[in-house]
């Protein structure tokens, strides 16, 4: 079976390893999303474009809403100073050019042009020049924006003040930017840097004017400075300007039919962007064609034309580019301005292509020569969701998306080389019903795109995207019974296609498969990586993307696991409560509760420390400094002695007795009885349980928390009384041993541990379905930085599902899987849990 191919950045020499294909890729940079400093508000649009902010009660009141700044600017006739991105060099965080950066000044429009406008004569690809910053990348998407108004004006809102000295002026912008499946509205005030009175980054062919410039100070602001745009890659600025969907072809083994799939692009309103690998010492560098390498072109039209030669007739096959710079930086060979070619070309051919010859930066050339003086194209797929898609009407594809996580010993699986744990991967199932209307081979065409988020706001702490690829696999509807697919299944199944893997923040491919139904299963290549992600896949045909996950139920008869296969199976022996065991709880009971007669959590805690105690030693022995759990020192009585003390007459003989209960119940266990029961082994077993109680925090001092022992005996705690009678004490000591069979099950070394991966198959064999959501969420909350497992934390995390499921039931009353609580309810129940 061939293994998965991984391609690394930055570039290294190939190598060969174990089957692994390494590869190398060249990036101009990256962008960092700051989130720690800046908050935006979230945008929805309808159908038209039209915008609604969404505010939202549980974000902090921080929130920047741009219509009541500037009403706030307004009624105090004072101009907006935008106190999360200041006018200083932290905005600009200029770490290698600390010299020029005492040198910037940062002034209003109006100080550098008294004519200031926001747009002179509306907003074209012409209006766009860079400055010092290389950000070229995000010029050319900018350029693509302005071709299409509806897709610009989502971007750049027309309500913003239009800087030409009206009354109403506050010195405030704002932008909308899509991130990960959301719009944001970023607002920034008109404090731009300059250098000698001059704009020193983006600016206008018109000096008056400053839409450009103010757009890149939010997008910066978005990315948490200036110099975080120094460096990237087009696909990330047109899909943040479009929310649509970006894919890449090197031209080097490009496919056949790449310009039709352009042209069909350009028809549909795509955008584009190219560029020529610049080498060491050849950023910028211009060619002997007039052509710079390593600088993001954008493509603004393709195009096949008629031609007719003294030697051919026919169609030549043309693209129309940009230089971001609008300059006289222009490919002079054939069909460049003015050149002889063009004399082969009907006039009204010329008219209809809207051909100009300026210097402007912009020029047409051969889809051939494309192919041999560039490196790649970039192409950006608007959704099917945007104004332009749904007020045309005509556009072809269709989008369906999820929002995912890879969590350690969770869903954090690993590439299909790590067959053992690939399995445990989210799993997406997706059908393609109807091949392409245009399609000769009855094939759908899929382009499946993942993205992993949030990476690059950690790139400050040495933190680098995830090496991250998928792979889909044919699957019949039998398959599907199966939920999620098991390790058996992928162990007899060939993927049907599969992406590159690749630590860039999106891995993008495209499709042609017959009409089927696919399962995709997106990774990191190595297991045990964590991040979030999410996965979009583009369709001609109708599809509906789901995730193929376990439903969350509470099994009635719980099963024991198949330690050998890790799936769980029927329960082999009988664990019912026998009439002798039941007389020993309420023997127990009896000494342990004292004149009360109920027993509380440091009861509890004193008899689940004993009896548990050299499961709790073996997993403490691997508990690391971040342990997350801690108890309070012991209560007094009025007397002066501890809890433990207290009742540490009342207890004597019954340790032995509950030992083999649990013994009997769990399964079977041959140790010993810790300290044979002895008085002197009685002292040590209660000072060792006083002791744990004051910290545990300190891997010396292992026995249960105080908060599982209050969770344990909330979860039967009917009156709220904080103890448990008889009953309620005889059902937790059951439920105990059922978990206690359930964790030996699966602690196959002994450790106290339970290693990664088998949290799901364990809490499945003690009744409890769950899906990847709630799994990855009780590993965040029990699990060990290892994605461990230990034994207290275990019977912890089982005691709030069974408390989650109970107070749930215990609502659905028409058990259709809906309940309703009154917000007393809700949080008496969540908060004694």
């Amino acid at each position: 079976m061939p293994a998965p191919t991984r391609i690394t950045r930055p570039v290294v020499e190939p190598s060969k390893g174990q089957g692994i294909g390494l590869a190398t890729v060249t990036v101009t940079g990256k962008t960092t999303l700051h989130q720690s400093r800046t908050r935006f508000l979230p945008v929805e649009f309808d159908r038209h474009g039209k915008a609604t902010l969404k505010p939202d009660p549980l974000r902090p009141t921080s929130v920047q809403d741009f219509y009541k700044l500037r009403d706030e600017c307004l009624r105090r006739g004072t101009l907006f100073e935008d106190p999360e991105f200041p006018a200083d060099d932290s905005s600009l965080n200029v770490t290698r050019l600390t010299s020029r950066s005492s040198q910037f000044k940062w002034m209003r429009p109006r100080e550098l042009n008294p004519g200031a406008v926001f747009s002179s004569d509306g907003f074209s690809r012409f209006d766009i020049q860079q400055g010092l910053l290389g950000d070229c990348w995000l010029l050319a998407a900018a350029a693509n924006l302005t071709v299409h108004p509806v897709l610009f004006h989502r971007v750049v809102p027309d309500d913003n003040d239009g800087l030409d000295g009206n009354a109403r002026y506050a010195g405030i912008f704002h932008f909308r930017f899509w991130r990960f499946g959301q719009w944001y509205d970023v607002v920034v005030d008109d404090r731009l840097p300059t250098l000698h009175g001059q704009l020193a980054y983006i600016k206008s062919s018109a000096k008056n004017e400053f839409w450009s410039a103010l757009l890149e100070k939010a997008y910066a602001k978005l990315f948490g400075s200036y110099e975080a745009l120094s460096g990237g890659t087009a696909s990330e600025a047109m899909e943040d300007f479009t929310g649509g969907l970006t894919e890449g072809y090197e031209m080097k083994g490009a496919p056949k039919d790449l310009f039709e799939r352009i042209e069909k692009g350009c028809a549909n309103l795509a955008m584009f962007a190219c560029s020529i690998e610049a080498g060491a010492g050849e950023m910028e560098q211009e060619t002997a064609q007039g052509l710079v390498k390593g600088h993001a072109y954008s493509i603004t039209k393709a195009q096949a034309v008629d031609i007719e030669t003294p030697r051919v007739k026919g169609k030549i096959q043309l693209l129309r580019l940009r230089n971001p710079w609008g300059n006289e930086n222009e490919w002079n060979g054939a069909w460049s301005d003015k050149s002889a070619e063009w004399g082969f070309i009907k006039e009204e051919t010329k008219r209809a292509i809207g051909l100009t010859f300026e210097v402007d930066g912009e020029f047409w050339m051969s889809y051939p020569d494309f192919v041999k003086y560039f490196d790649r194209v970039e192409m950006c797929h608007l959704s099917p969701d945007c104004p332009i898609a749904q007020r045309e009407g005509r556009f072809g594809w269709r989008q369906s998306s999820f929002e995912g996580e890879w969590v350690i010993g969770s869903t954090a699986g690993g590439c299909r080389n790590f067959l053992e744990t690939f399995w445990h991967n989210p799993q997406y199932v997706i059908r393609l019903e109807d091949p392409d209307e245009d399609d000769d081979e009855q094939q759908c065409t899929l382009i499946v795109s993942l993205i992993q988020k949030n990476r690059r706001s950690k790139r400050n702490k040495g933190i680098a995207c995830l090496t991250i690829g998928f792979a889909l696999y044919r699957v019949e509807p039998s398959d599907l019974q199966q939920k999620p697919l098991p390790r058996d299944w992928f162990a007899s199944h060939l993927s049907a296609a599969k992406s590159t893997f690749i630590n860039l923040r999106e891995v993008t491919c495209r499709f042609r498969l017959p009409p089927a139904t696919y399962v995709i299963v997106p990774s990191t290549f190595d297991p045990n990586e964590e991040g979030e992600f999410m996965i979009r896949v583009f369709s001609e045909c109708p599809s509906n993307l789901q995730e193929n996950d376990s439903l969350i139920k509470l099994d009635s008869v719980p099963t024991v696991p198949d330690a050998k296969a890790m799936t769980p199976t029927k329960p082999s022996n009988d664990s019912t409560v026998t009439d002798a065991q039941r007389a020993a709880m309420e023997r127990l009971f009896v000494e342990v509760a004292g004149e009360d007669a109920e027993v509380d959590w440091m009861e509890l805690k004193l008899v689940l420390d004993r009896c548990f105690r050299e499961d709790i030693a073996k997993a403490a022995r691997g508990i690391s400094q971040t342990y997350q759990t801690y108890a309070v020192p012991p209560q007094k009585d009025p007397s002066g002695n501890s809890d433990a003390a207290s009742i540490r007459n009342e207890i004597c003989g019954m340790w032995p007795m509950l030992q083999t209960f649990f013994r009997n119940l769990a399964g079977g266990d041959n140790r010993p009885a810790l300290n044979g029961g002895t008085a002197a082994g009685i002292e040590a077993d209660l000072m060792l349980s006083e002791s744990a109680t004051q910290t545990r925090a300190d891997p010396s001092n292992p026995g249960f928390s105080k908060d599982a022992c209050r969770a344990m005996v909330a979860m039967l705690d009917e009156d709220g009384s904080g103890k448990l009678g008889l009953s309620e004490f005889q059902k937790l000591l059951s439920e105990i041993a059922r978990w206690k069979a359930v964790f030996k099950q699966y602690d196959q070394d002994q450790s106290g541990r339970i290693n990664p991966f088998e949290l799901r198959a364990a809490l499945q064999s003690a009744g409890y379905s769950l899906n990847n959501h709630i799994i990855n969420m009780l590993m965040h909350r029990y699990g060990s930085r290892e994605g461990e497992i230990w034994f207290d934390d275990f019977v912890t995390c089982a005691v709030k599902i069974r408390t989650m499921f109970d107070a749930f039931r215990a609502k659905d009353l028409g058990n259709q899987n809906v309940a309703r609580f009154t917000l007393e309810e809700w949080i008496a129940k969540t908060i004694y849990s």
